[in-house]
This record gives structure tokens, C-alpha cells and sequence, in this order.
């Protein structure tokens, strides 16, 4: 996977979508209505780094941790993004937008497994940019599993390097993430991209995901173009 150079944008842009619950509680309504929110944020904002030419997006919306949480949140969060898959797909599909949905997706079950299907099938050859959703996914995981192909595939150990485990990640044509947005204040990464992050720049904000604005997207950008990166050079 090579790095990629510093552009006016990025060309790969994470977002940490943090802060979906306590929104939810600022407000006043149940928590499956800041995920709602938070959903609608993401077209949002999805629709803004494509007209600022961001050519990939990365989001962060269910992690291999997230199943921890109470069995009745668990239950309305896989209800909500089996909705998107099968309802919202038409409109991301008209809006010209790839979705791929990467992550282990054991637990997910078979009908979330099948709108992730049509959902990648049906949007596979737009080319206005690409939603990665980041569903059952965690960073140690990803790397775990890509070393396991490799041992499975016969390689000898001496001839594993960097590029091998790059090239068997769950996107391996996607460049790395050049910037990380976290919502909500929290300062880390929370096991998100970490190979595809090496280099990134991040960039802590402190409002909920749901308020997140075309305003804090183009503040988030000003400050990517002002970085130099120097790639440990």
C-alpha cells in the first residue's frame, strides 16, 4: 500500500462518528435516535467531501467492541443498518457513491450479510466516491486476519513484509487514510485503521458526530492543508 502524497485534500478521509449516545441524552430521545442522526449526518457530509473531491471515505459505525453493549442497543443498531442496506442504497446508488462494507462480519447475521451483497453489487461501478462503512471491525482484527491468509497461502516467514500484509487487508486498493476526524473529544483511536493510519493526521473535535457541519468539515480541511508530511523523513 504506498503513502500517499500531501494534496490540498485528502485523497482517503476517516471519520471516528463519536458521540451518537450522548447526543442522544443531551437531547432528550432514545439512543437509537442519535444513531439515526448520526446516520444522516454521514449522507450529509458524505455529499460534502465529494463536492471538496475527497475520493474515499472511511466511517467507523459498528466496532468489534460495540458488541459489549446491552443486547437491546445491539439488536436496534443491527435493525438500523439493515434498514440502510436495503432502503438508502437507492438514493446513495442515484447519488453516484460506491459503499463497500469491510470488517469481520461474523456476528452480523445472514440477512445483514446479504444487503451488504446488493448494496456493493448494486453500486460497484460509481465512481463519484467511495463509502467504506467500517461494520464489525477492529484494527487488531483486520491485521490478525491478514496475517493468517498469509501463513495459509504457504509463504515463507522470511519473505512477509510490509506490502505482503497491505495487500491482504480487506481493501487492499485503497490508499491509506491521510486524515482521521474524531467527534465527541475523545483523543484516540480506538483500534480503527490501524495499519492503514501509520502516517495519518488526526484531528480531535469536540462536538457529538450528529452536529458535526459542512463548517467543521471545511475547519478539519484547513488544518490538513496545513500540516507538512514528512512520512518519518
Amino acid at each position: 500500500m504506498a503513502q500517499t502524497q500531501n494534496t490540498v485534500v485528502p485523497i482517503h478521509l476517516g471519520l471516528i462518528l463519536d458521540g451518537n449516545r450522548r447526543w442522544a441524552r443531551a437531547n432528550g430521545v432514545p439512543l437509537i435516535e442519535g444513531h439515526r442522526r448520526g446516520y444522516q449526518n454521514l449522507k450529509t457530509i458524505l455529499k460534502a467531501t465529494s463536492k471538496r473531491k475527497i475520493k474515499y471515505v472511511s466511517a467507523y459505525v459498528f466496532s468489534t467492541e460495540n458488541w459489549s453493549r446491552s443486547t437491546d442497543e445491539v439488536k436496534q443498531l443491527m435493525r438500523l443498518l439493515l434498514w440502510i442496506l436495503k432502503h438508502e442504497t437507492q438514493e446513495i446508488n442515484r447519488e453516484g457513491f460506491r459503499i463497500r462494507v469491510i470488517g469481520s462480519k461474523l456476528r452480523v447475521g445472514k440477512s445483514i450479510i446479504k444487503a451488504i451483497h446488493e448494496a456493493e453489487e448494486l453500486t460497484k461501478n460509481n465512481k463519484r466516491g467511495t463509502l467504506l462503512l467500517c461494520l464489525d471491525y477492529g484494527g487488531h482484527q483486520e491485521i490478525v486476519e491478514a496475517v493468517k491468509k498469509i501463513v495459509k497461502s504457504g509463504v515463507r516467514p522470511e519473505t512477509i513484509n510490509a506490502e505482503l500484509i497491505s495487500s491482504n487487508l480487506y481493501a487492499p486498493d485503497v490508499p491509506p487514510v491521510d486524515l482521521i476526524i474524531r467527534t465527541s473529544g475523545e483523543q484516540r483511536l480506538s483500534n480503527f485503521m490501524l495499519w492503514e493510519s501509520a502516517y495519518s493526521e488526526l484531528l480531535f473535535v469536540k462536538g457529538y458526530w450528529p452536529d458535526f457541519s459542512e463548517n467543521d468539515l471545511d475547519d478539519a480541511l484547513e488544518y490538513y492543508r496545513s500540516t507538512k508530511r514528512r512520512f518519518g523523513k
